[in-house]
């Protein structure tokens, strides 16, 4: 009886070592920084910086940005006045929930129509320079 229980003493000491054996506490716990910085993810393009980007991708020359003065969506006649104004205009996107028409040409507005467009609209040049 009393090898058995030496040997029980035993590998109850031997199990109670394995147990509180330290190791490495998870990378939460500690101050340590992490070795690998994370990377930056850029966010999607959305809205008016998304539909730009689209009217670029047309490889246009020239890309206007058009807007009312008074900052109100753009109606049937706008489209109608640009269309007609700034007829070498290839791509018409709306944009901004209607407030702005970007539009992409090879032809500079500048030896057209421009002069007419701005009594009308704020009109921006996005065109890559």
């Amino acid at each position: 009886m009393h090898g058995i229980s030496l040997l029980t003493a035993v590998s109850i000491l031997v199990l109670m070592t394995a147990c509180t054996k330290t190791s490495r506490p998870p990378a939460s716990q500690t101050n340590e920084e992490p070795t690998a910085a994370p990377t930056a993810q850029h966010s999607p393009l959305t809205g008016f910086q998304a539909d730009l980007q689209y009217v670029r991708n047309g490889g246009y020359t020239y890309v206007w940005v058009f807007s009312r003065k008074d900052g109100k969506p753009l109606d049937k006649d706008d489209g109608a006045f640009l269309r007609k104004n700034a007829p070498q205009v290839v791509d018409w996107v709306a944009t901004d929930q209607g407030k702005k028409f970007i539009g992409g040409t090879n032809f500079d507005l500048e030896k057209g129509n421009l002069d007419l467009l701005r009594k009308r609209f704020v009109v921006e040049d996005y065109s890559a320079k």
